[in-house]
């Protein structure tokens, strides 16, 4: 993607990622969340996989969890955070995950938590990873999807409008689920699976909320974003309209996290393929038990014993 297209400064969302590598232990929970998803998941697969790579690693959970599957052997952290990739254990590689450093077929597993949304050439970057991983190795991925922080979202959107007369992006436009399964498609992979799950935390209030995203290193990095600080009265009254539209009766609001996993093979001819059509063995109205009538037949199917 050309340098005037990109969504995201890149440079910005480094910088702001290093000035939280400090206190990445202390505002894990949704990447530890996303890391205990995956490995279950990995643990289903009756599959060895030799060399694995952790794309956008942070600080090395989800790559110190793996190497605690049976059958997974060098993990490998990348990251292009320096001082989030020097808190990570093992083989290590400073890099950009639209930029990968790994030869074609050389990879059997790739993984990725909370990293991939981040990027600004993601069916580029899906390109690449299925290049790098061998015949029949496997791509695991957690991003975050469409819904992410809608709440915020919508305060602060109103709250801009209100207040200044005009609104600037301040959440990221994640992509929603549906495109997903077609972007891995595109990227010639096979046996894509896409779900999604809502994670929904709680916070005293929408400067809480703030201040964990700023810990976290999420917060505005989009290269269309108001360069300058939001105005007090504007954050003021975006706090306001959080609590007003979302508030619990508890006095909590929440924030909701929509977390998109992404499962799918690089291709090989072991792989189960759908037939040809016209080449079954058996007819659809054998196998349902009932009747088949021409198109258009008003009585539809009839089932046996009617």
């Amino acid at each position: 993607m050309a340098a005037d297209q990109d969504i995201f400064d890149r440079a910005v969302l480094m910088r702001r990622r290093d000035r939280a590598a400090a206190g990445a232990e202390r505002h894990e929970f949704l990447l530890a969340r996303v890391a205990d998803d995956l490995v279950e998941r990995l643990g289903a697969v009756q599959r060895c996989f030799p060399v694995a790579v952790d794309l956008g690693a942070y600080h090395g959970l989800l790559g110190r969890r793996l190497r605690q599957v049976s059958g997974i052997g060098m993990v490998v952290h990348m990251e292009p955070a320096w001082r989030l990739l020097e808190q990570c254990d093992g083989a290590r590689v400073q890099a950009n995950e639209e930029a990968l450093p790994f030869r074609d077929q050389s990879l059997d597993l790739v993984t990725s938590g909370l990293s991939l949304h981040l990027v600004n050439d993601l069916p580029g970057a899906f390109v690449q990873i299925r290049r790098a991983l061998k015949p029949d190795g496997l791509f695991l991925a957690a991003l975050l999807g469409g819904r992410t922080l809608i709440e915020l979202r919508n305060a602060l959107l109103a709250a801009e409008e209100e207040v200044e007369g005009g609104a600037s992006p301040r959440v990221a436009p994640f992509a929603e689920l549906q495109d997903f399964g077609a972007l891995l498609q595109r990227a010639s992979f096979a046996l894509p699976v896409v779900d999604a799950d809502t994670v929904t935390v709680t916070y005293p209030g929408a400067l809480a909320l703030m201040r964990e995203l700023r810990a976290m290193g999420a917060t505005n990095a989009l290269k269309a974003r108001r360069k300058g600080p939001l105005r007090r009265e504007t954050l003021l009254r975006a706090c306001t309209l959080y609590q007003e539209r979302f508030g619990l009766a508890s006095g909590r609001v929440p924030a909701t996290f929509e977390i998109i996993t992404l499962t799918a093979w690089a291709p090989h001819e072991s792989q189960q393929r759908p037939l040809a059509p016209g080449t079954a063995a058996v007819r659809l109205a054998e196998a349902l038990g009932t009747v088949e009538l021409p198109t258009g037949d008003p009585a539809g199917p009839v089932p046996p014993g009617r």
